[in-house]
């Protein structure tokens, strides 16, 4: 089979709601991606964020093999080792007192998980998100995204319970925070919003205004966790400690995987019945899950990731072009806002044609986020061919 057959099979077959690139590929290796041609792509995209080992990385698919061998799927009317595993390792790396983890299937099913423990553990009925966040394309989830763009045409399916503040503006977040409030929703970054990080200070100010209006702070780890800013969570540069995490991508290295992390305290609110999902944290997933977080420690990534997105920042912020408007972001999680779209799309297509994959986002932003193991290498070669379109 080659892309005109899958294309033609896909036009008949699947539904027509993505706008695809003319591509499609066959295997993974490392941070590279190979197309049915044999072409070789330096793969600074990751899947959005997922691929956080990279492709077919020899321990992950030893231990992913292993577990097919021997159980994919039980569902939760039983006890999954696998899952406990897992528990136990993101309790070992969640800030202090967070130590009960709910898995499901996405970052989505991981915020309509938090927002439903928000409203049930403090019987309130508002939760606030911030302008030009992204959270989830779910109905709950879906609403707490404050992006026009994404909720145009599904208004009837959202509750009237959001409120939307301003990110990093203090002033916005206690205009709207009451004792109505069950919690407050924070990205440390704004990835799918052109990679926007929080400001100085900002995380946590709104920790104490959470605190000391009884409402809960969810900080949505989806894109941010599991090692991308070059600490475990993007929350952890900020020196605070939230009521709820959400995590999803990175934490399965591609595999359908989310996790709402919390408190004893607060998971007790969770009792049987009260939430539940079919195929969340079955063996195989959690099983990934626990290859994932060893390999992160076993190769230590996480310095990596920090010392290799550090000088890579600095790299971007020294070039000299009209071009590039701002230069954002923490670890491998890296915004270029160009001056325009057309200049950000033509980049982005000019990439393509020299073999490497990168996304761009919320316009003009170019978003960088490659898998952990890229190394200082590749990053040469993005920047050769990023100075040559400059």
């Amino acid at each position: 089979m080659d892309l005109e057959d899958i294309k033609d099979k896909g036009s008949k077959y699947l539904f027509q709601n993505y706008g695809r690139m003319n591509l499609a590929f066959e295997r993974g290796e490392g941070p590279y991606l190979y197309d049915f041609d044999g072409r070789r792509y330096l793969d600074l995209v990751a899947g959005i964020a997922v691929n956080s080992i990279g492709h077919s990385h020899p321990k992950w698919v030893k231990v992913m093999q292993g577990q097919v061998s021997k159980l994919t799927h039980v569902s939760n009317l039983y006890h999954v080792m696998e899952q406990a595993d897992l528990a136990e390792r993101l309790a070992s790396i969640m800030p202090k007192g967070m130590c009960r983890s709910l898995f499901v299937n996405s970052g989505a099913e991981a915020n309509e998980g938090a927002l439903k423990l928000a409203v049930k553990s403090t019987g309130r009925t508002e939760v606030m998100s911030a302008h030009n966040c992204f959270h989830g394309r779910t109905s709950a989830s879906l609403g707490a995204t404050a992006q026009e763009k994404y909720r145009k045409g599904f208004e009837p399916l959202i509750s009237g319970a959001y409120r939307y503040y301003e990110y990093n503006d203090i002033e916005s977040v206690k205009g709207l925070i009451s004792k109505r409030t069950a919690a407050v929703m924070i990205e440390t970054i704004q990835g799918e919003g052109g990679v926007v990080p929080a400001t100085e200070g900002f995380v946590k100010a709104v920790r104490d205004l959470c605190t000391d209006n009884g409402a809960l702070l969810i900080v949505d780890e989806v894109q941010t966790g599991m090692g991308r800013t070059g600490k475990w969570l993007g929350v952890s540069h900020h020196d605070i400690v939230p009521d709820v995490i959400t995590l999803a991508k990175g934490l399965g290295g591609g595999v359908p995987i989310g996790a709402v992390v919390t408190t004893d305290e607060l998971s007790s609110t969770m009792t049987p019945g009260t939430h539940g999902t079919t195929f969340g944290g079955n063996p195989l997933v959690t099983a990934s899950g626990c290859a994932v977080i060893d390999i992160i420690k076993e190769e230590n990534l996480l310095n990596s990731v920090s010392e290799t997105g550090s000088k890579w920042m600095s790299e971007l912020r020294s070039m000299r072009s009209e071009k590039i408007v701002d230069v954002r972001g923490k670890g491998y999680m890296i915004g270029i806002q160009m001056d325009s779209d057309d200049t950000a799309r033509r980049i982005q297509s000019d990439m393509l044609n020299r073999g490497i994959l990168v996304n761009v986002c919320h316009g003009n932003v170019i978003r960088l986020i490659p898998p952990l193991i890229l190394r200082s290498e590749e990053k040469d070669i993005f920047m050769e061919a990023f100075s040559a379109n400059l």
